[in-house]
């Protein structure tokens, strides 16, 4: 059975709560109110409802928490210590499209230092947590990184740049690299799944550009937490940032190369 600190079991209440709701609109696309927030990304109703509806529940039980959410940006609270980072619905596009594919991100900081994290898929009710130090989970099912050493054998998961967006001829290159040294690439457009299909050994690696903070919080914990190692594409200790790579320990370097290369050659 997972650890659930008195914060984690605060979160998963919240999510799941949230989770209620977006699958009765999940039910009812068309019935959705859709405003455009840029070329090809979306913003609905339901994101927003969300989002209001986490940051209700968590401040009732930790009041005073701070938040870095992706509609309403920097909530500061008076307990500068913490800070809930959330992603609403991770996979808007997927969404609204009717894919199942979207999930429920939120992670804590205390400190500066991730220490607890849950993404949700309310549609499939796959629950990952993780708390540091206590490793992560699947529902009850404890999760570890695939043990996979060889680039040729690996599966490796992206996001790619949607319309309008830059950093399209970079990721191009990088994808031939990767198709050309491994067993094959995905792109199912939520990141923290992608990150959660690592921790749980269903991914051999997950790479992407320009995410933001609430794309990979939670992500990143559940990844490390399941003894895999997390950088930016420098290498460095520094994922956040949104230029990221999760993999285990014996392919992180080597795709670090195979990455770095490819935009050399481009």
């Amino acid at each position: 059975m997972p650890y659930l600190s008195p914060a984690l079991n605060v979160m998963v209440a919240a999510a799941r709560k949230a989770g209620r709701a977006l699958i009765r609109d999940f039910g009812e696309l068309e019935n959705l109110q859709v405003s455009k927030k840029g070329p090809a990304d979306f913003v609905t109703s339901a994101d927003q409802r969300t989002e209001r509806v986490l940051i209700e529940e968590l401040s009732r039980t930790r009041p005073g928490y701070g938040f870095l959410v992706e509609e309403q940006g920097t909530i500061d609270g008076p307990d500068k210590s913490h800070r809930f980072i959330i992603d609403p619905i991770d996979g808007t596009t997927n969404f609204m499209h009717g894919v199942p594919q979207f999930a429920i991100s939120i992670a804590l900081e205390r400190e500066g230092q991730l220490v607890s994290a849950l993404v949700f898929n309310p549609v499939t009710a796959e629950l990952y947590v993780a708390e540091k130090g206590h490793g992560a989970y699947l529902n009850d099912r404890r999760l570890r990184v695939a043990a996979r050493k060889n680039l040729s054998e690996i599966l490796v998961a992206s996001g790619a740049p949607f319309m309008g967006k830059d950093g399209r001829d970079e990721f191009l290159a990088e994808l031939s690299a990767i198709l050309s040294s491994t067993a094959g690439m995905r792109r199912f457009g939520a990141a923290s799944l992608d990150l959660a299909s690592v921790a749980a050994g269903r991914f051999d690696a997950f790479w992407e550009r320009d995410l933001k903070a609430w794309d990979v919080a939670a992500g990143i914990l559940l990844v490390r937490e399941a003894g895999g190692t997390v950088s930016d594409l420098e290498g460095r200790d520094n994922a956040m940032s949104g230029n990221i790579l999760a993999t285990n320990e014996h392919l992180h370097r080597p795709l670090l190369q195979l990455l770095r290369g490819a935009n050399r050659m481009s």
